[in-house]
């Protein structure tokens, strides 16, 4: 099959195409491994949401429901031995492509929400993940909470590839990636196959940013600019980290870069371009894990940006003019983690309850 020139261009600047959706009826129609074939996709993400339309729109997890429900499993129990045969079934099909690249072909899957505000216990459900999948090519995603950052230490110090997520700001991105490096460095060696990803929100920063400066009257020119200049500026930190001194003597030993990871890259405003937190946030080293809706967008008529490195004048001037403009971006970004883990935690009940119903279906 032949593969999007667009798509396949964007990979050829170092941008790594995921996919942010999942189900069975994807893995069993081969309509997943087709995206591998022709859009350039090397990864997927889930999340509670995505499980939750799956296992409710599909006949074909009705025998393994039948089998948790002649067993009488409790509904969190069943939850993760649906949800984890499927990452490991796409992990699977994703094999060749880890092999091929040594750094892609990954598969996330989420901690328990609720848990991420007790480091302990997301180590803790982090491992049981990393031993249910049982797949080299998994990545266990960990919220970015003041409590969540010891636990993505402690989870690389035991070589559990991380997908860190739910990071909004520029300090907790560093704090992250400083939990990252303290990981290996406990860790000390043995890097063959531990990786790392660093998911770096976009588009919630723009609406919940756009939301201050209309209740400032502010100037029309800065909406919709923010969210992209704040991912940007976590690039240049990237850069900066792995431009250290501290960086290189690890990567000596064989660690590999903890690549950041562009999530929520489905444009929310229909009157922003479809495909801006695409071709705007192009750099060698990042992954860009995106709506189907979007990467079809993309894959239509989305043209490439400015390197993200030419652009960091421009962005720390858009990020001056929005605190400028009143807005205080401390508390935008306390907000956005707030929210961002609240909602996690209601995608976890919805995919809960939506289990629980199949399960009385079945019966």
């Amino acid at each position: 099959m032949t593969q999007n020139a667009r798509l396949t261009e964007l990979s050829d600047q170092g941008v790594a195409v995921w996919l942010d959706d999942m189900s069975r009826d994807r893995l069993d129609s081969g309509s997943f491994a087709e995206l591998i074939d022709t859009m350039s996709v090397v990864g997927v993400t889930t999340n509670p949401t995505i499980f939750a339309a799956a296992i409710s729109g599909s006949k074909l997890y009705n025998e393994q429901l039948y089998d948790l429900q002649a067993r009488k499993v409790e509904v969190e129990e069943a939850v993760r031995m649906i949800t984890t045969a499927d990452v490991r079934w796409a992990c699977d099909v994703l094999a060749e492509v880890a092999r091929g690249t040594g750094r892609d072909g990954r598969v996330s899957i989420e901690v328990d929400p609720r848990l991420a505000h007790d480091t302990d216990v997301t180590v803790a459900e982090a491992r049981q993940l990393w031993w249910l999948v049982d797949r080299p090519n998994l990545f266990v995603k960990i919220p970015a909470t003041e409590d969540g950052i010891p636990a993505i230490t402690r989870c690389i110090a035991d070589g559990i590839s991380v997908n860190v997520t739910l990071i909004f700001s520029i300090e907790r991105y560093k704090q992250v990636m400083d939990a990252y490096l303290n990981g290996l460095e406990q860790r000390g060696g043995d890097f063959d196959g531990l990786e790392s990803v660093a998911s770096f929100f976009v588009s919630r920063v723009d609406t919940e940013i756009d939301k201050h400066l209309e209740k400032a009257g502010a100037d029309k020119d800065l909406f919709g600019k923010a969210g992209i200049a704040n991912a940007q500026l976590a690039y240049q930190a990237y850069e900066e980290v792995i431009g250290s001194e501290r960086w290189k003597a690890l990567a000596d030993k064989g660690a590999h870069v903890q690549r950041p990871l562009w999530a929520s890259t489905g444009v929310k405003n229909p009157d922003y371009d479809d495909t801006m937190y695409i071709s705007q946030l192009v750099a060698p080293d990042i992954v860009n894990t995106m709506p189907e809706k979007t990467m079809n967008a993309y894959a239509d008529h989305g043209e490439l940006g400015t390197p993200i490195q030419k652009q960091y004048d421009e962005a720390r001037a858009t990020m001056d003019a929005v605190a400028a403009a009143g807005v205080s971006m401390d508390d935008v970004f306390l907000t956005l983690e707030g929210e961002g883990v609240e909602k996690f935690e209601k995608s976890w009940e919805e995919l809960l309850s939506s289990v629980r119903d199949e399960l009385q279906r079945v019966s």
